[in-house]
């Protein structure tokens, strides 16, 4: 079955930084994009960052535009989001994302708080 697995969440002051990781596993990881997305109290969830099948290409929503990377190592059936200058507007959980024929499937999220 396909599995997601965040972690790297935590509480951070502003302006630090962290890198969140997703492990993925039951689907053959080179062959689909993966996403990141957040959702905060009394939000919607919100994509932040798409990565294509290899790793060559990225796109970022205009709020963290700057401040994230998104990666993937391949070799390790893994994608991360650094994300730097923290606010605490980026406080929410954060998931990640694969589209498998039509289906979406998340992991369980990971909490990052944002306060001084």
């Amino acid at each position: 079955q396909v599995h997601l697995v965040e972690s790297g969440g935590g509480l951070l002051q502003p302006g630090g930084s962290l890198r969140l990781s997703c492990a993925a596993s039951g689907f053959t990881f080179n062959m689909y994009a993966m996403s990141w997305y957040r959702q905060a109290p009394g939000k919607e969830r919100e994509l932040v960052a798409t990565i294509n099948y290899h790793g060559e290409s990225a796109n970022y929503a205009n709020s963290v535009a700057g401040r994230c990377t998104i990666s993937r190592d391949n070799t390790k059936n893994t994608v991360y989001l650094q994300i730097n200058s923290l606010q605490p507007e980026d406080t929410a959980v954060y998931y990640c994302q694969v589209l498998i024929l039509l289906q979406a499937y998340w992991g369980q999220g990971t909490q990052v708080t944002v306060s001084s």
